[in-house]
């Protein structure tokens, strides 16, 4: 296992809007299956996340990048309850950047548990594993996820032309980052 990985294997990381992020459990499979049931969220996956296994299976995959050192997933929790997911993946430590994603259940949705917790996973990211870069994307058609970019902390940098594709449809993505040496971090 790697140094940051032996890290992360034993954290948990207290938010200050009273937000805890762990690694994803086996018993989290519920909140995954039931963030991953609408259409929006099941077209958006790599495979799909429809069954318990399934479900098993997406909290695996996420243990097994942890154990590699090439992604970090967080579950968002609140009272116990996982409530959405963050992480950073695609970590380059010879470039020292990372790509940053989230998801949160419906009923958390508008809440600000994306927000805090990728304000979280940020500092985690340029503290533990010593990123300098952080990366994100988002359809330019959901305001929200533009929104939780933005409230943490993450610029907007571009338009990604007809970059992603769900079905026979194309979208534009906006690229947003955060560095290591920016100003939000400072707080």
């Amino acid at each position: 296992m790697s140094p940051a990985a032996e890290r992360w294997a034993a954290t948990e990381l207290p938010t200050a809007e009273g937000l805890l992020l762990r690694p994803w459990r086996t018993d989290d499979a519920p909140a995954v299956l039931r963030a991953f049931a609408p259409p929006e969220m099941a077209r958006q996956t790599s495979r799909p996340v429809a069954t318990t296994a399934e479900a098993l299976e997406w909290i695996a995959c996420r243990e097994g990048e942890r154990t590699a050192g090439s992604g970090y997933t967080w579950a968002v929790v609140r009272e116990g309850a996982a409530l959405g997911s963050v992480a950073v993946t695609a970590v380059d430590h010879v470039h020292n950047t990372g790509w940053v994603s989230y998801w949160t259940t419906e009923a958390a949705r508008g809440t600000g548990i994306a927000a805090a917790g990728v304000r979280a996973l940020a500092r985690w990211a340029f503290d533990s594993l010593g990123l300098h870069r952080l990366e994100l994307g988002h359809r330019t058609n959901n305001p929200a996820s533009c929104a939780v970019a933005l409230r943490a902390g993450f610029a907007v940098e571009g338009i990604e032309r007809k970059k992603l594709r769900y079905g026979d449809t194309r979208y534009d993505v906006e690229r947003h980052a955060r560095l290591a040496t920016d100003d939000v971090n400072d707080g």
